[in-house]
């Protein structure tokens, strides 16, 4: 008997031993469908805010000697930009309710590549096709670096998947390693204030590290109201939650200050310097808040970590080669630049003096004082002479003119 029960055992425990193993790569593949999807999403988003904030500027260019201040207003160029901006915002927001926070952070190189792609198009100067190699091969390399960095990241990302409900995300804000994040948070935020404000250290490093620090806490609470809002979408309603408020008030908080310090750091450096240091900052201090608090790490193997790592600094390369080969803003300069009309001398070669000879201080562009001009080039002066009337009926002019002769 028990011999022949011994098959029925064995063929009852095969299909439950098989089921259990098909588990398994079930929630793997639905695990990387999300983050396909929350990658896709971020990608498009990018690639759309790109696009958009390029057709604004156009249009500003193009209405740049305009009388009318908001005539941009007028044009379809401007509005579709901004179409197009709110739609590419509304995708990297919802991007986060699918794929993990140090997922979706690095993905924003895109918008670096498309901005550069769209440079090098719709470029106006004419090379010849050495010249333009040549001169745009560093934009070629970062933008190829930068492909390949995204396709690591999207490969090797962390892979966590927890839904946002309201429980989740009290449970990991009072968490001992997002507290203690926090506290290290605030302390360095706390002495880089005190730096830039009070000692004027205005450098570009400390201003981009107190963006760094607040868009860590912005994408923290953007991935908080975006998945609750999803989750509620699904029919588990999360708005109930004071939870879900706080970090909507945090969110709209900490981005309007991130703004304030970028607005100040773009009247101090340049566009390029800001785009490569603020992206890497940013993304180092955004995948450690992610791994602090939503733990995006547990239970990845050393494998992905690295390679996720190694697609991180391609990525920061790229971005970095991409914004190096930027042409730097040529300063105004104060006086009327011959170098454009055919025949004239430049002014900036040596012992040639280019401005008119009448060195006067109301001559457009003059490049030397007129502390120690001569005399003959004075104005006509109106000196008064006192003099004694012959009779007081007849009245004599107060002034007389004196003129200067060619012999003087």
């Amino acid at each position: 008997m028990e011999g022949g029960n011994s098959p029925n055992l064995q063929l009852q425990q095969f299909p439950l031993a098989t089921a259990a193993v098909s588990v398994q790569p079930h929630i793997d593949s639905f695990s990387y469908k999300e983050n396909l999807i929350g990658a896709l999403l971020a990608i498009f988003g990018h690639l759309l805010t790109s696009i958009a904030l390029n057709l604004q500027k156009y249009s500003h260019i193009r209405l740049a000697g305009s009388k009318d201040p908001r005539a941009y207003f007028k044009t379809k160029t401007w509005w579709c930009g901004l179409l197009l901006l709110v739609l590419g915002e509304l995708g990297v927001f919802s991007s986060y309710a699918f794929a993990p926070l140090s997922l979706i952070v690095p993905l924003s190189a895109v918008s670096v590549v498309a901005s550069a792609i769209i440079g090098i198009i719709f470029i106006k100067e004419k090379w010849k096709p050495k010249e333009f190699l040549r001169h745009y091969v560093l934009s070629f390399v970062g933008c190829g670096l930068a492909i390949v960095g995204t396709y690591l990241l999207i490969t090797f990302g962390p892979n966590s998947h927890e839904k946002m409900t309201g429980e989740n995300i009290t449970r990991h804000l009072v968490s001992w390693p997002f507290l203690l994040y926090m506290l290290v948070e605030i302390i360095m935020f706390c002495l880089l204030l005190y730096f830039y404000k009070e000692k004027n250290a205005n450098y570009i490093v400390v201003i981009l590290l107190l963006v760094a620090l607040l868009g860590s806490m912005t994408v923290v609470t953007v991935k908080a109201v975006a998945g609750m809002l999803v989750v509620s979408i699904q029919g588990n309603l999360q708005l109930d939650y004071p939870i879900f408020y706080i970090m909507l008030v945090c969110m709209i908080a900490t981005a309007l200050y991130q703004a304030t310090f970028l607005a100040q750091a773009s009247q101090l450096y340049d566009s390029s310097q800001i785009a490569s240091i603020g992206y890497i900052l940013s993304t180092t201090a955004a995948i450690t808040a992610g791994a602090t608090f939503y733990l995006d790490f547990t239970g990845e193997d050393v494998l992905h970590i690295c390679m996720f790592a190694l697609g991180c600094l391609i990525a920061f390369l790229g971005v970095f080669l991409i914004t190096r080969n930027r042409k730097k803003s040529v300063p105004f300069e104060p006086y009327i630049s011959m170098d454009a009309m055919p025949g004239m001398q430049n002014m900036h070669d040596k012992g040639i003096a280019v401005q008119p000879d009448l060195k006067a201080s109301f001559s457009y562009g003059a490049l030397e004082n007129n502390d120690n001009m001569p005399e003959i080039y004075t104005p006509a002066t109106l000196p008064i002479v006192q003099e004694q009337h012959a009779s007081k009926g007849v009245s004599a002019p107060p002034y007389r003119v004196l003129e200067h002769s060619k012999k003087e």
